[in-house]
């Protein structure tokens, strides 16, 4: 009789504990340990998963500067580090090397919490000469985790840019967003909030096993309907296209989202640096044994016959026919649905700082 290979626990992306690039201990699984585990159960303690820990953050800055030229935006805000989310893709792993934790089970279970978000993004906003350009909530994990439905620093950080006028572009892929409609709708009274929404693929099946705590594409289009109803300026953004397992849902995807009110659209390739590339390639070989070859081979054939490529200008499109082809056919019903434009420019005429944290009020902005 086979058995299944087993796998991450229940509602995570990955199990490995990719070796830290920064860190020389290494850890290695007992395996004798893994056959004594389980509590009586029947059910090892390796499938009902471990807690999440929520780690306090003590650093006293909240908005970062970029300065890749393929990023869209200068500057970012990221209430989190870590991402509850368990996306197998997520470009973002090897963020969490930089804290001493691995790139997979880690970076799903162990958040790092920035609890005095809106106060350092308030006085943020008070600096002399801050020039209101458009902050991105957020550039690298996702601001609507789950744990921001208990937080709420997200929302405090919304908060604090209403009050200022300050604005805002919202990246997610998460539907908690609408729980913060009233504080979009002041934004958008002042062209100031947009919203990027990520759908990556249409199948609910398997959006469960590629983005385990995220919500479902359904709930997604509803949001984007929501917030298109409400007059918000919303993008959804196709990130990343898999080839070989997402690529050929692009029309369905972008025929979804211009019929739920979506008024642009931008797509990226699949990113798989390095411990990235371990956390989804043992993902897609255990979850998807029978495409597996396919689908690797093919995100080859789009990075010069390796599974990345950090190069600027190309990483996040990739190279050869079958990249040619996924932006030909994006480009083609982008265009048919009328999500070939960009949404309209934010602005900051309207901004004022917002009443520091220590209540004196500035006689001159």
């Amino acid at each position: 009789m086979n058995h299944p290979a087993p796998g991450p626990p229940r509602g995570r992306g990955t199990d490995l504990r990719p070796q830290n690039r920064f860190v020389p201990l290494e850890v290695v699984p007992d395996p004798e340990a893994e056959a004594a585990d389980g509590d009586g159960s029947g059910e090892p303690d390796s499938q009902r998963g471990p807690r999440t820990e929520f780690l306090a953050d003590s650093s006293r800055s909240i908005v970062s500067r970029n300065d890749s030229p393929d990023i869209p935006f200068t500057y970012s805000l990221n209430p989190y580090r870590g991402c509850e989310h368990g996306c197998a893709y997520c470009y973002a792993r090897p963020s969490h090397e930089f804290l001493g934790f691995d790139a997979g089970l880690d970076f799903e279970t162990r958040i790092v919490v920035k609890h005095q978000a809106a106060d350092l993004f308030r006085d943020w906003l008070n600096r002399p000469g801050w020039e209101p350009a458009t902050i991105a909530f957020s550039g690298v994990t996702d601001c609507y985790q789950p744990i921001e439905r208990t937080l709420k620093l997200t929302r405090g950080c919304l908060e604090v840019a209403a009050e200022a006028r300050q604005p805002i572009g919202l990246i997610t892929k998460n539907a908690m967003l609408v729980r913060d409609l009233d504080l979009l709708e002041q934004l958008n009274r002042h062209a100031a909030v947009s919203v990027s929404l990520s759908l990556t693929t249409l199948d609910a099946g398997l959006a469960r096993k590629l983005e385990p705590r995220t919500s479902s594409p359904e709930a997604r289009l509803r949001t984007i309907a929501t917030l298109s109803e409400a007059g918000i300026p919303v993008r959804v953004m196709l990130a990343p296209i898999i080839p070989g397992l997402t690529d050929s849902e692009v029309p369905a995807i972008l025929k979804a989202a211009a019929d739920a009110g979506a008024r642009s659209a931008s797509w990226q390739m699949l990113r798989l640096p390095l411990a990235v590339e371990t956390v989804f390639v043992d993902w897609v070989s255990r979850t998807l044994p029978d495409a597996a070859e396919r689908v690797l081979g093919r995100i080859r054939s789009v990075r010069d016959g390796q599974l990345s490529d950090t190069q600027f200008g190309r990483r996040m499109r990739g190279t050869g026919p079958l990249a040619e082809q996924i932006r030909s056919t994006f480009e083609v019903f982008a265009a048919r649905h009328g999500l070939d434009q960009r949404l309209p420019p934010l602005s900051g005429d309207s901004f004022r700082p917002p009443t520091p944290t220590s209540g004196q009020l500035r006689l001159f902005f």
